[in-house]
């Protein structure tokens, strides 16, 4: 078919769509070349499109195809148009027909959008029935679906005979455009609800049917098709969003149903040439001459038909498509992009042209993610078929690039399109995808998104698996691979992931394999073939990457979920996954139980792949060792388990031979019997020999490096056993208590066995625990285990001043895990009789605990490289190292174990240590507020004394605050500031009671004797002004007056020139703002609670909001046990933001505004802590004066009068409700705030 042109009726009928076609240019915009003043905000300010006012030689000149450059041939109509009415003008002499006597200016009823917004009645039938009030009346049917296209638009407005006689296009426009004054920006298409949820679909289905309905009949009179194009296209040009959206999409619906009628023309019009071939080529007595001169009538008029279908498409592509396909609206672009490559796939043979391509090609770049997926999605489906294929050469060249570089696209449904795109290439276009752009792909394997992951994994199949393993199909079966084919694929597994060097886990690679290769997978005995045979020809770094493959996949197919970090979004399996799952687990469990114990004598003297296949038990269903009959299977995997614990001392095979040993150790199993058997021959074969091995270390006080090792060896697989099974009663409590106490006393025992005699310990204290919680322990049971917790704790103390640092830290973990573990907590839940064993660490104890955090986490650590070298690796687990170390302190800060002070030593490296620790820090800091708000506070302000007190011993008290750590200093104290949150009512004591005890720290000392020097503790003034921005008005003018009568004690005033009292005053300075606006000033009535602010105040409010989220950005926190590394913001960067979000002073008492009515903030503490802080208290005014300003010579009490009298002054003016709210809601907290 050639290619769509343009059509013109005679120029006899001026009509709008013939202007519109056969002007090129000058017609196709009607309404934007009239000024419409839009009056609301549903239209694009500035401009609608990006190319609105291009012209048709916009597209030409490209260099990708030049075919608008043809000459565009004008469409004769099938007949004359002069008996078909045009749209402004009607037939002479004819008259309106009317239903129920309406008058000609009326418009006329139309039930047409509340049938296809109800969605209930048949599309086929509504079409019916308009048809037939159009063949009654076509002006009045006519002016019936204009209107519905309006009122499909959202417009209110409707087109009435008047206007539809007397008026344009364009001018009919921009009185709707008037007309559209709706206060919300939604329309039909966009409106949110049930009642338009289904809109979009009924729409297209109308005007889908509508063509349908119409292709015999009024499709090819002139009439209303041709208006109705008209009219849409006027629409899809005007700058009111809801007319542009809504047109675009019914013209390009409307399009589309053309584009189907047009590929049945050109059907019929084969099927006629082929008679009329037939018919001619018979012989002169059989030739028919009337089916002739038939056929080619028939011809004739199908030609026609077509012409005018063409001309009609052409007229939708130039007016419509052309200029909305770049729309600012993306919904509109995805349209576009959306019907253009259906009709490629429906009609190719005229629109799979590079000139219809390039529209493809060029919005692939679009900046919207919907555009860009309905691109690859369109392209999917050509390139699917083989048979156009061909035809994609020129663009597969053109574009091939951008479609690679799409696989890392930022949204993962667009880069999973784009690999789902390129595995189709790759299987139908042989060649086009070059090794260089498959090597791109590769790496994605390994993605943290298993969608993408998956996919790329399907193009990995094909292209490296499908060519070598390809099966063939017999009788229409797919026929079981052969053990040859199965060989090959683990082969080129192996030397993919092996020579890619792309990760470390294989156990990605199988999930991304699993859905298109799951079969290969699970193919374990071709596996274990490949592992058991003798002669298999593998590497060393290959035999571990194979049995890292076989455990991977056993867990793949026992589990059914993805590996850690990988996630799948589905929240369970199907039953029919469930089952697959249980079948599975059965096969593997029935394989590998008999091949296990031979997999294990192979593999015996290789850590590296005993553990992992130790870890195999895990997944099996351990019944079947008992429903099979399969229990010498099971006594040879005991033997083979006992030899690998007494040949290997790596915790990882140790922790798997104790966890598999446990799996078994179930007293419901039959064999449980035997595996207890065996268990005690194990350990009493490792005890015996530690026996022996400890007598010989206390009697002779040196060992050889053998022994010293076998006894470390043996400690170490007592330690790991200990830890799954209980041991108790093998006694090794008293053998290690002796050797720890040689340890400490003499020094004489070597650190290789020190570590695991203290985990045994450790482990002995833990088991006896265990046994006295679950029944009734007598007194001296008690005693005796708090005697052993007491002596272990003097141990682990003395231990934290070993000169090995590996002792130190274990020493340190196991202290801070058993004080946690003895600490009050362990009473609750009814287990009061545990009260003797309550233990609480003496103050040295707590003191060199603190010293050990200093010296051993808050220390700094050397630059990270990329992450790839083996240095970089060692720093990242030292850091692993660290953070256990400081959330096992933090953890018994806030249990009550240590005292709450001690936490200043962890707040003041905040802000220095951010990066790495900010995480905890910032957990532990909102937990001790959860708990005591005011100590929290207290604590905060001592963080900033200990850091300025140890600055001023180093630097002196000259220029100390121009020193770089004095700037540090000043970045923390903002942000301590900032972790006070927006309630600004609730932290009203807090804050003016912090400051008092600042201003006493800043002039506790005088200066130097004989001099006039300022006291060597004011610059503390300059950190104390970050919290300034958190005052009420009338509190900043009662601490200047505080401030001026503490400095008068040191002959000093207001006016002095000394620089930090300055900078003090200066952000105490009563400047009037909304944000510092007094508590009367919030709203009292309830009504006004209930209600909400109103719209002043909330634009008052939405800068502190804007200042949240800046704050929140950091991604959320995990728990104090994390360890993760994060790379936060350069604390530079950090500060500056944080100043920028405290400087701004309407934060402070609108920020509180929500705690008032029935508005909650979005965390609170639990309500346990509020009633335990704030005791019920007369008010406001009487909880300030016991909190803060009491001194005991004159003048303090004086300036304690007068701050109290202006509280109280304060007090009178609020309501008493709202001092029961702040009582109430006193230890609410916004967590996101700091």
């Amino acid at each position: 078919m050639p290619t769509l042109r343009s059509s013109s009726s005679p120029s006899s009928v001026s009509s709008p769509l013939r202007r519109a076609a056969g002007g090129g240019q000058r017609g196709l915009s009607a309404s934007s070349s009239s000024s419409v003043s839009v009056p609301y905000g549903n239209r694009d300010s500035g401009q609608t499109s990006q190319g609105d006012s291009d012209s048709l030689s916009a597209d030409e000149g490209s260099d990708f195809e030049d075919s608008l450059r043809r000459s565009v041939r004008k469409r004769a109509a099938r007949r004359p148009l002069k008996t078909t009415p045009v749209a402004k003008h009607p037939k002479k002499g004819s008259r309106m027909i009317r239903g129920h006597g309406q008058k000609d200016s009326e418009v006329p009823a139309s039930h047409l959008f509340d049938a296809v917004k109800a969605a209930k009645s048949d599309m086929q039938s509504l079409v019916d029935e308009w048809l037939d009030s159009y063949k009654q009346d076509q002006d009045a049917g006519f002016l019936e679906l204009i209107n519905f296209f309006i009122r499909s638009c959202g417009c209110k407005g409707n087109v009435t005979p008047e206007m539809f006689k007397k008026m344009s296009n364009s001018e009919i426009i921009r009185h709707l455009t008037e007309q559209f004054n709706e206060d919300s920006g939604d329309y039909p298409l966009t409106a949110p609800g049930p009642s338009w949820k289904k809109f979009q679909g009924s729409f297209c289905e109308f005007v889908k049917t509508l063509v349908f309905q119409c292709q015999y009949s009024l499709l090819y009179d002139g009439f209303p098709m041709d208006n109705l194009i008209s009219l849409l296209t006027g629409l899809s040009d005007s700058q009111v969003r809801a007319f542009r959206h809504t047109s675009t999409l019914a013209a390009m619906k409307l399009m589309t149903s053309l584009v189907r009628v047009a590929l049945q023309l050109s059907l019929h019009k084969d099927n006629n040439q082929r008679q009329y071939e037939a018919e001619r080529n018979k012989g002169p007595g059989q030739r028919a001459p009337e089916r002739l001169e038939s056929l080619l009538e028939k011809r004739k008029e199908l030609q026609e038909h077509q012409e005018e279908i063409e001309g009609m498409m052409n007229a939708l592509f130039r007016g419509v498509f052309v200029h909305r396909y770049r729309d600012v609206l993306p919904e509109i672009r995805a349209i576009c992009i959306e019907e253009i490559g259906s009709w490629m796939q429906s009609y190719s043979t005229s629109f799979l042209t590079d000139s219809y391509l390039k529209y493809i090609g060029w919005t692939l770049h679009d900046k919207h993610r919907e555009v860009r997926l309905k691109c690859l999605k369109a392209l999917k489906a050509l390139y699917s078929s083989r048979d156009l294929t061909a035809r994609l050469e020129l663009f597969t060249s053109r574009f091939k690039d951008r479609m690679v570089s799409m696989v890392m696209d930022r949204e993962y449904d667009v880069a999973v399109e784009a690999v789902k795109l390129l595995t189709i290439i790759l299987k139908n276009m042989e060649g086009v995808l070059t090794d260089a752009d498959c090597e791109g792909i590769y790496p994605v394997v390994y993605a943290s998104h298993r969608a993408l992951a998956s996919a790329a994994g399907e193009f990995l199949y094909w292209k490296l698996f499908y060519p070598e393993c390809e099966t063939r199909a017999e009788g229409g079966r797919q026929r079981r691979r052969s053990p040859r084919a199965q060989r090959t694929f683990f082969h080129l597994l192996l030397s993919f992931f092996v020579e890619s060097e792309l990760h470390d886990h294989a156990a990605y690679l199988v999930d991304s394999l699993w859905d298109c290769a799951g079969a290969q997978l699970k193919d374990w005995e071709s596996l274990t073939s490949l592992l058991l045979e003798k002669d298999q020809n593998l590497g060393d770094v290959q035999e571990s990457t194979l049995i890292e493959i076989l455990v991977s996949s056993v867990r793949q197919a026992s589990e059914g979920h993805p590996p850690v970090g990988r996630l799948t979004g589905r929240k369970g399996l199907t039953p029919k996954e469930r089952k697959t799952q249980a079948d599975d687990k059965v096969k593997l469990t029935e394989h590998l139980i008999p091949l296990l114990p031979q997999l294990l004598a192979k593999f015996s003297a290789d850590a590296e792949k005993v553990a992992p296949l130790l870890q195999l038990l895990n997944h099996f269903d351990l019944n079947i060792y008992c429903t099979r009959r399969l229990e010498k299977h099971l006594e040879l995997f005991l033997q083979q388990l006992q030899e690998v614990v007494v040949k290997h001392a790596e915790p990882a095979v140790l922790e798997a031979g104790a966890h598999a040993l446990y799996l078994l150790c179930n007293p419901e199993f039959t064999f449980f019997g035997r595996v207890d058997f065996a268990r005690s021959q194990l350990v009493d074969l490792l005890t015996d020999r530690f026996q022996q091995e400890l007598e010989e270390l206390l009697q002779s006080p040196f060992l050889d490096e053998d022994e010293v090792y076998s006894l470390a060896a043996t400690l170490k697989r007592l330690s790991a056993f200990y830890n799954a099974h209980d041991l108790s009663r093998w006694e090794l409590y008293e053998p290690c208590y002796r050797l720890l106490r040689k340890a400490v006393d003499t020094g004489e025992v070597p650190h290789q066995v020190i570590l695991p005699a203290l985990t045994l310990v450790y482990f002995s204290i833990l088991w006896t625990l265990t046994h006295l919680s679950e029944s009734d322990a007598s007194q001296k049971q008690l005693l005796s285990l708090k005697g052993r917790v007491v002596a272990f704790c003097e141990l682990c103390q003395s231990c934290l001043s070993d000169v090995d640092s590996d002792i130190q830290e274990q020493a340190f973990v196991l202290l801070s895990d058993l004080l946690l573990v003895f600490s009050p907590q362990m009473i609750l839940g009814g287990r009061d009789f545990l009260r003797p064993l309550v233990f609480f660490p003496e103050a040295t104890l707590q003191s060199e605990l603190a010293s050990f955090l200093m010296d051993h986490v808050f220390i700094q650590p050397g630059e990270l490289g990329s992450g790839h070298s083996q240095e970089d690796h060692v720093h990242i687990e030292q850091l692993h190292q660290r953070r256990r170390l400081l959330a096992g302190f933090c953890k018994l800060l806030l249990y009550g174990v240590l005292e709450m002070d001690a936490a200043s030593d962890v707040f003041k490296h905040y802000n220095k240590f951010y990066n790495d620790y900010g995480d905890i820090i910032k957990e532990t800091l909102t937990r001790a507020r959860q708990i005591d708000r005011s100590h929290c506070s207290r604590i905060l302000l001592l963080s900033l004394k200990q850091l300025y007190t140890e600055l001023l011993q180093e630097q002196g008290p000259q220029g100390l605050n121009e020193l770089p750590a004095f700037s540090e200093m000043r970045d923390l104290a903002r942000r301590f500031a900032l972790s006070f949150g927006p309630q600004q009512l609730q932290n009203r004591d807090l804050v003016v009671a912090l400051h008092k005890e600042g201003i006493r720290f800043s002039l506790s000392e005088p200066p130097p004797a004989g001099s006039s020097g300022q006291p060597p503790n004011l610059a503390f003034l300059e950190l104390l002004s970050e919290f300034s921005p958190r005052l009420f008005h009338q509190d900043k003018q009662l601490l200047l007056s505080y401030l001026g009568k503490s400095l008068q004690r040191v002959s000093q005033s207001l006016d002095c020139p000394w620089g930090p009292v300055t900078t003090y005053c200066h952000s105490l300075s009563p400047v009037e703002s909304t944000a510092e606006a007094s508590p009367q000033g919030y709203p009292r009535s309830k009504k006004r609670r209930t209600e909400g602010p109103p719209r002043r105040q909330r634009e008052d409010v939405r800068p502190s909001q804007e200042e949240s989220l800046q704050l929140t950005s950091i991604p959320p926190s995990p728990t104090l046990t994390s360890t993760a590394v994060k790379r936060g913001q350069p604390r530079r960067a950090l500060g500056e933001a944080e100043e920028e979000g405290s400087s701004e002073p309407e934060h402070s008492a609108q920020g509180s505004q929500p705690l008032l009515g029935n508005q909650r903030p979005r965390f609170s503490s639990p309500r346990r802590f509020r009633t335990l802080l704030h005791p019920p208290g007369p008010g406001l005014g009487s909880r300030l004066t016991r909190l803060s300003l009491m001194e005991e010579d004159e003048d303090e009490l004086e300036a304690h009068s007068e701050l109290s009298e202006g509280w109280q002054d304060a007090d009178k003016h609020s309501s008493p409700s709202e001092h029961g709210l702040d009582l109430l809601d006193s230890t609410e907290l916004n967590l996101e705030d700091f």
